[in-house]
């Protein structure tokens, strides 16, 4: 277990509270036309919803669910923690869903038919992937950023869990080796404030994919996030955060860019959110943002803080 500085404990706190606050900023603009630069995405709510201003979408909510458990101190590896993550995935789907993706839709659909915890969650997943050949949306990377702070101290750990937590909706391959980069790059960027872990997370990849994942890093690093549009595939979604935190220099700067490149706005937008949150810190989130962010369940932006802490805690 790592003992956090006082910057580090900023950072971690950051993760949650970024990823809400870019799928709060995202949520009016979601599969609308892309944002001119000269326009300024705000938090006026409306989208899918439609959603009051600051409420965050089923990528918060789901991204809640998993940081609840992990705040229990208990990890995120055993049936017992992911029974847990399942049984509140389940009671947002039948209670709180505002939104919900297809593919995770169709997952704890078959599960609500059936009853059953992880294990049942787990094989829906699968009888998905066996019957359509695709199950590489981005709803498991949109979720699964929190899962790096308990197991700050263990990246061997959190690469199993997150693979796990991915695993319950999404089985396929890629949507794992997403959730890998991205938990790598938030573990790295709490504890040294850098962006170096989502390279470093390729070594953490089969050896056979990891030249195809470097590639794709290098093409989001090479061009604006709107090129990587429609964005509901893992890969593009990955690529047009990434290229959103790395051309820019601050959280709010790569929040809005997020949101101006388009499509899936608040997934994109949150995924990028939780990397720029473990590496500028919840500091860094402008005070309107924070005290306008909330949602299911009964959440406040302070309230997202204390999650993440008490996960990094655990």
């Amino acid at each position: 277990m790592v003992t956090l500085t006082s910057d580090q404990r900023d950072r971690a706190a950051g993760v949650l509270l970024g990823a809400a606050c870019g799928d709060a900023l995202g949520v009016p603009y979601e599969f609308a036309a892309r944002l001119p630069e000269s326009s300024v995405p705000t938090m006026i709510g409306g989208g899918l919803g439609p959603y009051a201003p600051g409420e965050y979408s089923d990528d918060t909510q789901m991204h809640a669910c998993v940081a609840q458990v992990a705040a229990r101190g208990r990890g995120l590896r055993s049936e017992l923690a992911l029974d847990g993550v399942a049984v509140r995935f389940m009671r947002w789907y039948r209670e709180g869903a505002s939104d919900i993706g297809a593919q995770t839709r169709q997952v704890l659909a078959a599960v609500d038919r059936t009853g059953g915890m992880s294990s049942t969650m787990r094989r829906a997943a699968e009888h998905l992937h066996a019957r359509t050949g695709r199950s590489a949306g981005n709803g498991s990377l949109m979720r699964t950023a929190v899962v790096a702070l308990p197991y700050l101290s263990d990246p061997a750990a959190m690469i199993e869990a997150a693979r796990l937590v991915s695993d319950l909706t999404h089985v396929d391959d890629l949507a794992g080796d997403a959730c890998v980069l991205w938990c790598s790059g938030v573990r790295r960027a709490v504890l040294e404030a850098t962006y170096d872990g989502v390279r470093e997370g390729l070594d953490y990849l089969p050896p056979l994919r990891r030249a195809t994942w470097a590639a794709w890093l290098d093409e989001a690093e090479a061009a604006p996030p709107h090129d990587f549009s429609p964005n509901g595939f893992v890969v593009p979604a990955l690529q047009a955060a990434w290229s959103a935190v790395t051309h820019t220099s601050s959280l709010p700067d790569g929040l809005v860019a997020a949101v101006r490149a388009g499509d899936d706005t608040d997934t994109v937008a949150a995924i990028a959110g939780a990397l720029l949150g473990a590496r500028h810190g919840a500091s860094a989130v402008p005070a309107e943002w924070r005290e306008a962010v909330h949602g299911w369940p009964d959440l406040t932006g302070d309230d997202l803080t204390e999650l993440a802490v008490r996960a990094a805690d655990s």
